[in-house]
């Protein structure tokens, strides 16, 4: 499981480095893409085998599912990092996530997620703020699934 916040730089080279306690999982290989939300993610190779299969599960009738498909296949680039723990960022997903030259790199459960420092700041921001709304959404939803399975 992938937790925390971790604060890094871009290099010249539009490489960054991995927090240290993820680089054993993600020493035999990992995948970028994009992320929803505008920031990229990271999977370690188990992590992606088991993202694939959720994007395989859904209709690929469903005109949508292809399109997210696409850009998230179409943009994935697979690596593996140095040997001081850094992966290169590919120009087109730096642009598509607005990263500059700090960067937010944070555990997401199964996920690493790379966000522009500015932009986590704000999206953090909002979600601190949406906390006790979501907490009862989520009340809600449990309580009706409760309620739903004693019939």
């Amino acid at each position: 499981m992938y937790l925390g916040e971790f604060r890094h730089s871009l290099d010249g080279k539009g490489r960054v480095i991995l927090p240290s306690k993820f680089r054993e999982s993600m020493k035999r290989g990992c995948v970028i893409t994009k992320g929803q939300d505008r920031c990229l993610v990271i999977f370690d190779s188990d992590g992606w085998k088991s993202y694939v299969a959720q994007i395989r599960s859904l209709s690929q009738m469903d005109a949508k599912v292809r399109a997210f498909a696409r850009s998230v296949f179409g943009s994935a680039y697979d690596t593996v990092p140095d040997s001081q723990g850094r992966v290169l960022v590919p120009q087109k997903l730096r642009e598509y996530a607005g990263l500059e030259r700090e960067v937010v790199i944070a555990g997401v459960d199964d996920h690493l997620e790379v966000w522009d420092a500015k932009a986590w700041d704000r999206i953090l921001e909002e979600a601190d703020r949406s906390l006790p709304e979501v907490s009862q959404s989520l009340a809600e939803i449990q309580h009706r699934e409760i309620h739903a399975r004693r019939g």
